[in-house]
């Protein structure tokens, strides 16, 4: 009678409720990103788990199994801060006593190794580095800035952390009966559509969470040894700086790179070129070599929406959005690419029954 289309208005409001859904999000964003997280931990702690109660009898509960995981990830988390825990702090605590010295020397500029075809601009390169480090480097890699800042200023949020293995320990515990009472509250027609996508996205998100702590460990091998074997100052601190870059996507090892690279060279290190081709070598070896293996092909995704992705994060969650940015990407992608191909068997089954 008014004169509104019902199909329209539908439309319009699921359009809203979609919308109220992301703003709500937006502003809980904080919160949402302790739970990703904890998803995250409970993925990486799943195989482990399997394990347990595979080799447990049948008498031991789930729980206790569960239980048995924690008491053992405990013992290994103290164990590696008496290890390399000390010894990061205390490099690190040597490092930000003499860092003030550091920037005030300059002779490590003209010490810089170059090639032969770029000594005639070494002047005029040694003038714009003392011009960036008079100007705090607002230039070189604004990532590292925010990258460093929001890992130190993030260290008060002591309760997210305690939460996080808490929230972990229940997903771990409940999430096959959560699983199974989402797929039962829908009918007969989606069912096997949810199963397929949530089958894809369990798939997914424990090969990337368990590729990145790979590749993490790689990292930390290969820089602390090449570090340590070319008389690298503060070799486990930067290594682990760098280990920490590869759960950021395309921009965090290169800023553990640039990390490395201005404090070694601030601290009188000799072989700055020689780490850059390591580098760059090492990247190889894990982009095109280890990357592919450990992460399997359900979070292909093109560099370029990557890199959209990871830009797109930072400006929404800092480097929580950076992080989990490939993770959302990849899961929207299942979503989509299994909704194309329901619709294709709903268009196909009709024809083959006629």
């Amino acid at each position: 009678m008014l004169g509104i289309d019902p199909r329209a208005a539908r439309a319009a409001w699921t359009v809203l409720l979609l919308a109220l859904v992301v703003a709500a999000a937006y502003a809980i964003r904080s919160i949402l990103a302790v739970f990703m997280v904890a998803v995250f931990f409970a993925y990486l702690l799943m195989p482990l788990v399997d394990a347990v109660g595979h080799y447990t009898p049948k008498r031991v509960s789930g729980t206790l199994a569960l239980a048995i995981v924690y008491l053992l990830l405990v013992g290994f988390i103290v164990a590696l801060a008496f290890t390399l825990g000390s010894r990061i702090a205390d490099e690190a605590n040597s490092l930000a006593v003499r860092l003030p010295d550091l920037l005030r020397n300059r002779e490590w500029i003209d010490k810089i190794p170059l090639p032969y075809w770029l000594e005639p601009a070494r002047t005029r390169m040694v003038q714009w580095l003392q011009q960036e480090i008079d100007s705090g480097g607002k230039d070189i890699i604004p990532f590292v800035r925010t990258f460093g800042g929001q890992l130190i200023t993030g260290a008060r949020y002591i309760l997210y952390i305690i939460l996080v293995p808490i929230l972990a320990f229940f997903f771990l515990k409940d999430g096959r009966n959560i699983r199974h009472n989402v797929i039962d509250s829908l009918d007969e027609t989606n069912q096997l559509v949810a199963e397929e996508i949530l089958d894809d996205i369990n798939r997914l998100l424990g090969q990337y969470i368990r590729a990145l702590v790979l590749l993490s460990v790689c990292s930390f091998i290969g820089n602390s040894v090449f570090l340590a074997a070319t008389g690298a100052p503060y070799a486990i601190l930067l290594a682990g700086i760098s280990a920490l870059g590869e759960f950021l996507p395309v921009v965090g090892p290169a800023s553990g790179a640039a990390i490395v690279l201005a404090v070694t060279g601030l601290s009188g290190y000799t072989h700055l070129v020689a780490f850059i081709l390591f580098w760059i070598v090492f990247r190889m070896f894990q982009d095109y070599v280890v990357n592919p293996y450990v992460m399997g092909k359900g979070v292909e995704l093109n560099p370029l929406l990557v890199l959209f992705g990871v830009l797109a994060g930072e400006q929404i969650g800092g480097v929580a959005g950076m992080f989990f940015s490939v993770p959302v990407l990849a899961t929207l992608r299942v979503v989509f690419v299994r909704l194309q191909r329901a619709r294709a068997r709903d268009i196909v089954a009709p024809k083959v029954r006629a």
